[in-house]
């Protein structure tokens, strides 16, 4: 695994996470973070100084649960990441836009998109760590923080599950026009990533493509403390 994670990203076969996505609204990513980096980002989640906001998820009927928001400057990982997963995720948010008839609306960079954010008065940063303990959940839902949004997000698991936690699969549901609902339920070792849909993905159909909504959350940890990190590329209000 190359030591430098902007080059592990780079060295991820796109082709089929690109594929993936396409034809199952979701693609899994191998192991991204090392064991120790795990660790780093578990470890800092006491240090106050690193988060701008604490959400207790019960006080808003979100779930059961708690998560924090980084704040401004982002730990160097944590930009890393994010900048080197924005521009292929955003050539394929484009060929998407195209298969509905849509104008592109991406540029190249992360820096240019939170350009588009700053213009909406989005400036707040989003990516942010979770911590479920026994009994916690988070309800189905979508994370968009203004009108500027980007269409995929990506999440990690930060422990290993069926040693330090059971239960709290990532869940992901589908919603398609004039259909009952779809879930998939989704397991990470500790470093893996998933990459999912924010609002929505084309589907190809009878006369076209067309989009169909997507929610995600995670199903009630039975046993133990469960952590993840989670990507989110456009700002907040």
């Amino acid at each position: 695994m190359p030591d430098n994670i902007a080059c592990r990203i780079a060295g991820i076969d796109w082709d089929s996470i690109r594929l993936s996505l396409d034809e199952h609204g979701y693609a899994k990513l191998p192991p991204m973070l090392e064991s120790s980096q795990c660790e780093e980002l578990i470890g800092g989640y006491g240090e106050e100084r690193l988060y701008r906001s604490t959400i207790n998820m019960a006080r808003y009927r979100f779930g059961l649960g708690e998560y924090k928001y980084y704040r401004a400057p982002l730990p160097d990982l944590i930009r890393e990441m994010r900048e080197a997963f924005y521009p292929p995720l955003a050539d394929i948010a484009n060929s998407w836009l195209k298969r509905l008839d849509k104008e592109t609306l991406y540029p190249d960079s992360l820096a240019g998109f939170l350009e588009q954010c700053r213009r909406e008065e989005q400036t707040r940063p989003t990516p942010l760590i979770l911590k479920y303990e026994a009994g916690g959940y988070n309800c189905l839902h979508q994370d968009v923080y203004g009108s500027v949004f980007f269409p995929f997000q990506v999440v990690f698991a930060l422990n290993q599950r069926e040693q330090d936690y059971t239960g709290g699969e990532f869940l992901l549901v589908e919603q398609r026009p004039r259909a009952q609902s779809r879930g998939h339920v989704l397991t990470l070792e500790r470093g893996e990533g998933l990459i999912f849909p924010t609002t929505h993905r084309p589907v190809s159909g009878s006369r076209g493509y067309y989009k169909t909504t997507l929610r995600h959350g995670v199903s009630t940890v039975t046993t133990g403390t469960r952590y993840s990190l989670g990507l989110v590329f456009h700002d907040a209000e």
